[in-house]
């Protein structure tokens, strides 16, 4: 065959070569030639011969050259597949749908989507570019296809969270392989199924398909996140048994799991069998420790590290924090601060966590400011950090700054509403807290047990004891949501609080009878509110009641004695006091604290352990005698206005 010259236009009707084309037979002419008017990077177009070659026309002189018999443009179908994979590759590389589109039209026109290697890459780049129904179009397109065709469609359900049709398609799957298997068990873990993803790990098993690295990895995530230890026990077994070797990702996903599911000891001995670790094992490490609330040993693990990382220092903030050791997290952040790392948004939440336990609202300001310089214009400044300043500020009894902040959100979650309900519900802001969750509702969020516990919260301090008794109604009835211990206690709090003590007890009768039985903050509400209204008879129901369940807790006997004593019944206290000591219980000093220079403290009645106790019990001293003044002052002022109306 020659080469024949072809304007990158096309033919016109009128030209000599549409004449001499067209005059072959039909068979003859569908075999010999198929013309393509496709732009290829701007600059390149196809035409493809019969015989398996293919002629590539570019943009100078506007002709096909050279000849097919010799010269690099004329090549062979092998070469033309390898052309077209190359391209495909540079779209996925780059995210270039449009030029992705060039090339399937090209393709279709030289019947090369029939080609099953190039089809199947063709439904990735469209499933990594998000746009599927042109992936589903080319799988359904394809007539010969093999294993990878139907993994690669697969991965691109699940690569858009289809997770239903992914799983009905997973069904349809004749000869399901690994591959498919992993491709469901991580999507399933990835977007939280994890129950699902341990299901289909016993399928598999079923199948008798051996597992792999990547089977590890998303099993160990799922019994993690399940807190799961028998089932990761198991795995590691299977794993033994199997002969699988662990390598570096593996051990490092099996110590953070055996970590999260409380075997440290398992974390620390799979820890000392790695031939090589990475930052990555180290910090898995000192989570595994923190997890455990073993901190000591977290912070040896974490000085023995050969190199750290933020993550490395969040780790063992985040578990400082979450232990209860908040003045140890602030000084290892200003510790990680001067070592010059700067901290992730992760990081600055457990911060803003650990300064809202302290009280640290200074602090807590500075943090503030230092992220919004930090991240200003940033997705970082996420709905984590939003959440734990709403959290922050409420703590610490500024409503404003939080609903501020809550007012700014360009995203809320129900997290976020449900700090800013309880915030108002905690500082006796009863009124606004059932106004932000009637917001809520109409937005269109659903709330869930935590927000109901905010409402009732802020019935109870606004005394709004018909609403309570319409908010426990409508969570049950309108949102199908399980009233649990605290809501109940929520409830008789405020019929306490409204001094209707007959009601709550006939509420904790009605409890009884219908199978749930009163918790300890039922009956402590009940016992607060007897405190309150001197009510000794049910004081002595719910105290009872009380050392039955909570024996050991010693705040209990000391309100009861406490009643007694209000009522002169000085026997009875003396009983209650005795029978403490008998037990060797204690109530914890109750104590206040100020914040000063970002720095907390507290102090017990007449404590004196402070370092300026004398100036501090000096000022004071002043102070009592400027009000006792100013109470004189405002007496006689009374008294005179009093003697003047007489006259």
């Amino acid at each position: 065959m020659r080469a024949i010259r072809i304007p990158l236009g096309g033919i016109s009707r009128s030209s000599p070569l549409r004449h001499r084309l067209l005059s072959d037979p039909p068979h003859r002419r569908h075999r010999r030639l198929l013309r393509l008017k496709v732009l290829i990077d701007d600059k390149t177009l196809a035409v493809s011969f019969a015989g398996g070659k293919f002629i590539l026309i570019t943009t100078t002189n506007d002709i096909v050259k050279p000849p097919l018999a010799a010269g690099p443009m004329c090549i062979v179908a092998t070469d033309a597949i390898a052309f077209f994979l190359s391209h495909i590759e540079q779209c996925l590389a780059t995210k270039n749908l449009k030029l992705g589109h060039c090339l399937h039209a090209c393709l279709i026109k030289t019947a090369l989507t029939q080609h099953t290697l190039i089809a199947n890459r063709l439904i990735d780049l469209y499933s990594r570019c998000g746009s599927l129904p042109c992936a589903k179009s080319t799988f359904n397109d394809l007539q010969f296809k093999n294993d990878q065709s139907h993994n690669t469609m697969l991965a691109a359900y699940c690569r858009t969270g289809s997770l239903d049709v992914a799983y009905r398609f997973f069904d349809q799957i004749s000869c399901r392989n690994l591959v498919s298997y992993n491709t469901m068990i991580s999507s399933l873990t990835h977007h939280g199924h994890h129950e699902e993803a341990l299901d289909l790990f016993a399928q598999m098993r079923k199948d008798i398909i051996i597992m792999d690295k990547f089977t590890v990895v998303g099993i160990s995530i799922a019994c993690a996140s399940l807190l799961a230890l028998r089932c990761l026990r198991q795995l590691h077994a299977l794993i033994i048994v199997s002969g699988l070797e662990l390598n570096l990702i593996m051990s490092n996903v099996m110590i953070d799991a055996y970590g999260k599911c409380g075997d440290v000891d398992a974390s620390h001995c799979l820890f000392d069998r790695m031939k090589r670790r990475d930052v990555v094992s180290w910090t898995s490490m000192v989570r595994a420790y923190a997890s455990a609330c073993r901190l000591e040993e977290a912070r040896a693990v974490f000085a023995s590290m050969p190199e750290r990382n933020v993550v490395s220092w969040t780790a063992l903030i985040s578990g400082y924090e979450q232990n209860g050791e908040e003045e140890a997290a602030l000084e290892l952040f200003t510790q990680m601060m001067a070592e010059g790392v700067v901290p992730t948004p992760f990081t600055l939440v457990s911060i803003l966590s650990a300064c809202a336990s302290l009280g640290l609202i200074e602090r807590g300001k500075q943090v503030h400011g230092f992220t919004f310089r930090r991240f200003i214009g940033l997705d970082s400044f996420n709905v984590f950090i939003f959440n734990a300043l709403i959290d922050l500020y409420a703590k610490c009894g500024n409503m404003v700054s939080a609903s501020i902040v809550f007012d700014r959100m360009p995203d809320r979650d129900i997290v976020s509403w449900n700090s800013i309900v309880s915030g108002f519900a905690q500082n006796g802001h009863g009124k606004q807290s059932l106004d932000v969750f009637e917001r809520m509702v109409k937005a269109g969020v659903e709330p869930n047990h935590v927000t109901f516990l905010g409402v009732l919260s802020a019935c109870s301090h606004a005394g709004l004891a018909s609403e309570g008794c319409r908010m426990l109604s409508l969570m049950e009835k309108d949102y199908g949501i399980c009233p649990r211990a605290e809501h109940y206690g929520a409830l008789i709090d405020t019929l306490g609080r409204k001094c209707q003590l007959k009601e709550a007890m006939q509420f904790i009768e009605c409890l009884a009878s219908g199978g749930d039985l009163a918790g300890v903050g039922t009956w402590g509400a009940i016992l607060g509110a007897c405190r309150v209204h001197g009510n000794l008879e049910i004081a002595n129901i719910a105290a009872e009641s009380l050392f039955k369940l909570d024996p050991k807790n010693g705040a209990r006997y000391t309100m009861l004695s406490n009643i007694y004593a209000a009522a002169g019944l000085w026997d009875d206290v003396r009983r209650v006091r005795l029978l403490m000591k008998d037990k060797r219980l204690k109530k914890g000093a109750g104590y206040s604290w100020l914040e000063v220079r970002s720095a907390k403290h507290m102090f017990v009645a007449y404590d004196k352990s402070h370092y300026q106790a004398e100036e501090i019990y000096s000022l004071l001293a002043t102070l009592v005698d400027h009000m006792i003044d100013a109470r004189d002052s405002v007496e006689y002022k009374q008294c005179h206005v009093s003697v003047n109306d007489n006259y």
